[in-house]
């Protein structure tokens, strides 16, 4: 068995997310195909190492031991690719996409050059909407993904990363908690229709009772960019202020400088996850597995 270690990766991530299910959106494979597996190592050693309940799993005597082994094999792998890596050590171009309020808010120009430190190799970043990102991961023509909304497909991996709070923001001060009512009393920028923004909004609107359609709306924009602009160049009206609703990554600037102004809605908040996405192919492929640990770890 220790030379197949696919099984003992697998044991690893159930035990670590105390699902069979979340382990299997994290591997890449079926939910059938996890249990498997489990079961294979459980007739191996002829104990049980993973007991079912109704909150998780939780480990045997057994199964504790096996997991201290995993965790050395582990270490010992990852440590042994860093050297294979040395030795591979081919130029490539690093293919990194990021949706628009990703790129151009959350990833810093200094995490695209540690990223390519860590690898020693050049990142290049593609920013466009999460459903292009996802094609073109399918097409190959990018090695990982970071995007806004889960565009699921059954080829890609999605790990999530960060979450992510919309707020109301405007361009003169109004009130840091808002009424449902006070929504109508402004003038807004909309997302475009297919945004996710624009559906995260929607959902929330919806459990509001409000409608949209009957707001004031002076136009609609296919991204943040293009609000924040259209925000801040907008007449600074007191008595009729223009809004819109945007990721607190992307105002943070703005509103530390006092350009725009951040509420929140009365007893909602709205949130969303980032997520990172690329190929089952790449499950295995130590460029890929270096960047995605590198972005989970914190440093971006």
């Amino acid at each position: 068995m220790l030379k197949d270690f696919v099984k003992l990766e697998t044991f690893l991530t159930v035990s670590r997310e105390r699902s069979f299910s979340k382990a299997s959106a994290k591997l890449g494979i079926s939910q059938p195909a996890v249990t498997q597996q489990i079961k294979f190592i459980e007739k191996y050693l002829a104990c049980k190492v993973i007991e079912r309940k109704k909150n998780g799993i939780k480990l045997t005597n057994e199964g504790e031991e096996l997991y201290k082994i995993a965790m050395r094999l582990e270490k010992e792998i990852h440590s042994s690719e860093k050297d294979i890596l040395k030795i591979i050590n081919k130029e490539i171009t690093f293919r990194l996409g990021a949706s628009y309020t990703i790129g151009t808010y959350v990833i810093p120009g200094q995490c695209l050059n540690t990223v390519a430190e860590a690898i020693n190799n050049s990142v290049k970043l593609d920013i466009d909407k999460s459903d292009t990102i996802v094609q073109k991961l399918k097409d190959r023509k990018l090695d990982v993904g970071l995007i806004e909304s889960p565009v699921m497909d059954n080829e890609l991996i999605y790990r999530e990363w960060l979450e992510d709070e919309l707020v109301v923001v405007s361009n003169v001060p109004i009130p840091k908690i808002l009424k449902t009512e006070e929504l109508y009393d402004f003038d807004w920028i909309c997302r475009d229709e297919g945004s996710h923004t624009r559906r995260v909004v929607t959902e929330v609107f919806d459990e509001l009772g409000v409608s949209c359609k009957s707001f004031n709306v002076l136009s609609e924009v296919s991204n943040t960019t293009t609000v924040l602009q259209t925000l801040k160049k907008s007449e600074r009206n007191p008595e009729r202020p223009v809004v819109s609703i945007l990721s607190r990554h992307a105002i943070m600037d703005e509103v530390a400088s006092g350009d725009l102004f951040e509420s929140k809605l009365r007893g909602f908040t709205m949130t969303r996850k980032f997520y990172i996405v690329y190929s089952k192919e790449n499950k295995h492929n130590a460029y890929v597995a270096k960047v995605v640990n590198y972005i989970l770890a914190g440093h971006c």
